[in-house]
């Protein structure tokens, strides 16, 4: 595939989730590149909101690409709606590509993706499996230093994908030609149930944590208790899990492979990195 520097990616590239676990990675690595990024996060010089309309006419203003990141989750009832605006007023402002990361296998999902598939735009849909970061600056960090990451999994086999995979995909599909039109289902390089992956955590940090199979219901009160999350959220997330994790998902892919060039990390790598880099440590 091409790797020089397009006509749409010389143009500020937008980040949306700029700050986030997959969002500051790709623009590390497209600042790294040479390439003019422009963060979208409510704290950034220029604002921006999924919530707050009045935020995207500005943030897009010069953009030629942009990666999409919605939040709280792809799947939930708002997106797609705020994603076919967004990316209407994006090619309506002059944006050229645009590049959605989706979840693997949601079915939630699927307004959104084709929100971006409608758009006007060159378009890319990165549909992930579970990051290995959730377990070092997402939803379990907690759990873990808690001593038990307790997730509607039951036994469900995963591959684990790592957020640096994922935005090594990211900054390829916004930078490079021949990715427009394609939907890219990403995966690490082997499937692990919730309890090996949090069995990996505790055998390489020496923490007596473990894994606990709970219901939808009990996550849910628990994203309502200890996050803050509101109701709708919690309902919708309890919706999501139930389709994200019935064993649809548990096969593997090579597109991080074909598209890169190289293996993808393993989650064991994963965690021996981050512990590392101090991951999981006691104050």
């Amino acid at each position: 595939m091409t790797t020089t520097k397009n006509q749409t990616a010389a143009r500020t590239i937008l980040v949306t989730a700029g700050t986030g676990k997959v969002g500051r990675r790709v623009a590390d690595r497209l600042v790294a590149k040479g390439f003019p990024v422009r963060i979208g996060s409510r704290s950034a010089e220029v604002a921006f909101d999924w919530e707050d309309r009045g935020t995207w006419a500005p943030v897009l203003q010069g953009v030629g690409a942009v990666f999409l990141m919605y939040t709280p989750d792809i799947g939930d009832p708002r997106a797609g709606d705020t994603i076919r605006a967004f990316s209407e007023l994006a090619v309506a402002s002059g944006v050229q590509r645009l590049v959605l990361l989706s979840a693997r296998g949601e079915d939630q999902a699927a307004a959104a993706e084709a929100a971006v598939r409608e758009s006007g735009a060159e378009w890319t849909v990165l549909q992930a499996a579970w990051f290995n970061q959730n377990f070092d600056e997402g939803v379990f960090t907690e759990m873990v230093f808690a001593g038990g990451v307790a997730f509607p999994a039951g036994q469900v086999l995963e591959p684990f994908i790592d957020s640096g995979d994922l935005a090594d995909v990211a900054v390829a599909a916004l930078t490079e030609d021949g990715h427009a039109g394609q939907d890219y289902e990403l995966t690490g390089p082997r499937l692990l149930s919730f309890g090996d992956a949090v069995d990996t955590i505790a055998k390489e940090t020496g923490r007596d944590v473990a894994y606990i199979p709970v219901t939808g219901e009990q996550f849910g009160a628990v994203l309502a208790s200890e996050f803050g999350m509101p109701d709708e959220e919690v309902a919708a997330m309890i919706d999501i899990f139930a389709t994200l994790l019935d064993g649809r998902n548990a096969k593997v892919t090579d597109t991080v492979r074909r598209l890169l060039g190289r293996e993808p990390v393993d989650f064991a790598d994963f965690v021996r990195d981050a512990v590392t880099a101090g991951a999981w440590k006691q104050d």
